[in-house]
């Protein structure tokens, strides 16, 4: 049957084809990087990375962009309260986030553009829809005109009159229609802001991922994904103004993450429910947190809680557990080899046949703890370490898929505590002969393996990541 997925738009599980054969042009919605990032956008970002190396695993070349919003009023003003340039604040949470997307063994996107560096693309864009009449300038600021798309609407399944009536539309006398959208916002005294056509100002939300993917991807793409909150309004919207443009569909499917919850409320940096990734990272490793979001659909609102936290915690030990080798004097039956050589085939199948279904991760996974009881049984009944090898290199390979490295890093950074001390010693003697770069290799090389040195007033301390 082939890859089936979920498409937003249609609201129905679809065949999975590419505008190109054997290419896949994904655009991912990132974040607005004026906080910690949260649980919830890591779930974002593993959902995404595990779409994406599952196509890569069919044959798929896929070009993988997500953007970063660095300019926008929650960055203005959290910048603001702290007393910082919001870009070079917007700048440290982003490094940060990479950092965690490397954390979290997230593969790497071709492009990752941000508003800041964009802007000659979003400027042009809205220049263009002013000139075919789909956007309108007012005192400095530009609004696209939704009268202009008949179907706006069709991605949330919102009626514009409905839209209009909504107490959440903010009524601006400027305005044509109260369902308009700022395209461009003119800037307010002392606000950071770029030249334009209709005077100073800064982007809208909503034209800066279409301005990005086009010029990244084209016209047209295959998938464009973020969270379900984003339905509404910012992928209507990047829907509008991008197809009132090139009179040609935007993207192939749209793919929507649930959104992850601490008890019942959404995580959320606005409303202070968040477990921050940092916060997570300091206890577990990054497995346990992709284990958590595997056990559940993705497309399914997910609680996070000690119970979710133990199961996959367990799982993860479980799944590790089947890497332990042979035993010395293993003497295997003559038919345990082909078993589980067959057990191994079946197990490929059965993955590839629950990832084809709209990406069922706990299916894909059932089928895997299915095979590590099989590898399990075949080292008690003596398999020899040949087949054993050959059986957990598949387990490997699959897992791989799914984004799980089954090692456990934690660990092995407590076992290397004395020769980190060593280092942390060394780096010291260096600060203090004023060799700063060298000291500097020392705690950045650490720091690729997980190991963040914090100077303070109490003096050196490391930690593991």
């Amino acid at each position: 049957m082939g890859l089936m997925l979920t498409n937003t738009m249609t609201r129905r599980k679809e065949p999975f084809d590419t505008v190109e054969p054997g290419m896949v042009r994904m655009y991912v919605c990132g974040p607005t990087v004026y906080d910690e990032a949260h649980l919830g956008h890591a779930r974002s970002s593993i959902v995404f990375d595990v779409i994406r190396r599952y196509l890569e695993y069919r044959g798929y070349r896929v070009q993988h962009v997500m953007n970063y919003t660095d300019v926008d009023d929650k960055v203005i003003h959290r910048a603001n309260e702290l007393g910082l340039r919001p870009l070079e604040m917007a700048e440290s949470y982003l490094h940060e986030y990479e950092r965690h997307l490397r954390d979290l063994n997230v593969l790497p996107a071709a492009v990752y553009p941000r508003v800041s560096t964009s802007m000659a693309q979003i400027i042009d864009l809205v220049q263009r829809l002013i000139e075919t009449d789909h956007a309108y300038r007012a005192d400095g600021d530009v609004y696209f005109r939704v009268a202009t798309d008949p179907d706006y609407g069709k991605l949330s399944g919102r009626r514009s009159e409905d839209m209009r009536a909504g107490a959440r539309i903010e009524v601006d006398e400027r305005k044509e229609d109260a369902a308009d959208f700022a395209l461009w916002k003119a800037s307010k005294p002392g606000e950071i802001a770029w030249d334009s056509p209709w005077g100073k100002g800064r982007p809208g939300w909503h034209i800066e991922c279409s301005a990005m993917s086009l010029q990244h991807l084209g016209e047209q793409i295959d998938i464009h994904g973020g969270g379900n909150d984003l339905i509404f309004p910012h992928h209507e919207n990047e829907i509008a103004q991008t197809e009132s443009l090139t009179g040609r569909p935007f993207s192939r499917f749209w793919v929507h993450n649930g959104m992850l919850q601490l008890g019942e409320m959404a995580m959320s940096k606005s409303k202070g429910i968040v477990v921050t990734i940092d916060d997570f990272l300091r206890q577990y490793d990054g497995d346990v947190l992709r284990m958590i979001f595997l056990n559940s659909g993705y497309r399914s609102p997910l609680t996070y809680n000690a119970e979710v936290l133990e199961q996959a915690q367990h799982a993860l030990e479980r799944m590790r557990g089947a890497l332990r080798p042979a035993s010395p004097s293993a003497s295997a039956p003559a038919d345990l080899s082909a078993s589980l050589a067959e057990s191994a085939h079946t197990t490929r199948a059965a993955f590839e046949a629950a990832m084809d279904d709209d990406f069922n991760t706990p299916a894909a996974l059932g089928h895997l703890f299915d095979f590590v009881r099989a590898i399990n049984q075949a080292r008690d009944e003596g398999a020899a370490e040949a087949d054993l090898a050959a059986a957990q290199s598949a387990l490997l390979e699959l897992a791989g898929v799914l984004g799980l490295k089954l090692r456990d890093e934690r660990r092995a950074v407590q076992g290397a505590a004395p020769f980190i001390e060593i280092l942390i010693e060394m780096r010291q003697e260096l600060r203090k002969a004023k060799l700063w770069q060298l000291s500097d290799v020392i705690r950045d090389r650490l720091a690729d393996l997980g190991v963040i040195v914090e100077d303070g007033k109490e003096g050196t301390q490391w930690r593991q990541r």
